[in-house]
């Protein structure tokens, strides 16, 4: 019987590539950075702790730490193990516009699920340590700010991915493309100024009222 399903799943993977790539590390050097940075500032907190530093080493160490841990999982890791994507962009009004996208249909076979397991179990754990190591600070308020900073960095990547995963956006139309580029090259011939550089017209004012989705905090 083990041998049949065996037979059964080279059959199904020999028609359909994207079942074995999904059972299989796409991306090690990814998986590999996303582990070591959210270890790194975990390890760098013990040691820090451990070694007696001061707490503005303690401090600078760490908090560098968790932002490239907060910037790796943000803009590489979240899109390449989970295929998932948060960003935001300004318009000519000056709003903030928050973007959250997921991969689908048949796009979404090239997530490996092995990768995607891995992303969010270190999302959940890490936050997990991190609130432990905050109630331990309790009876040592000095490094409370340190877990508080670490605790609202790595909940923030959460709630984005989550947001991702059950409410994205979906696929950015391209009417929303020409409204971002639009506005990127307004800013940039303008020099970020009022009243200068290109000016929207009212069809560029619908795509923009037609590509708003307020999902950002």
């Amino acid at each position: 019987m083990a041998q049949l399903l065996t037979n059964e799943e080279e059959v199904l993977e020999a028609f359909d590539p994207s079942i074995a790539a999904s059972r299989r590390f796409k991306h090690p050097i990814a998986v590999f950075f996303h582990m070591a940075f959210r270890s790194l500032a975990i390890v760098a907190y013990f040691v820090c702790s451990w070694a007696k530093a001061s707490f503005v080493t303690s401090f600078v160490i760490i908090i560098v730490l968790l932002s490239m841990d907060f910037w790796t999982v943000k803009n590489i890791t979240g899109r390449l193990l989970a295929g998932l994507r948060y960003w935001n962009y300004v318009d000519d009004a000056g709003n903030n516009h928050w973007i959250f996208e997921s991969k689908k249909g048949t796009d979404k076979n090239t997530v490996s699920s092995i990768e995607s397991n891995i992303f969010w179990l270190s999302l959940v754990f890490t936050i997990l340590l991190w609130v432990i190591l905050t109630i331990t600070t309790l009876f040592s308020p000095t490094y409370i700010i340190i877990t508080g900073v670490a605790l609202a960095l790595n909940i923030t990547n959460l709630y984005g991915f989550v947001r991702c995963k059950f409410g994205s956006n979906g696929k950015i139309s391209d009417e929303m493309k020409k409204t971002v580029f639009k506005s990127f090259l307004s800013r940039v011939t303008t020099g970020g100024g009022d009243g200068g550089g290109l000016i929207p017209t009212s069809g560029d004012n619908q795509q923009a009222a037609n590509a708003r989705t307020m999902f950002g905090p």
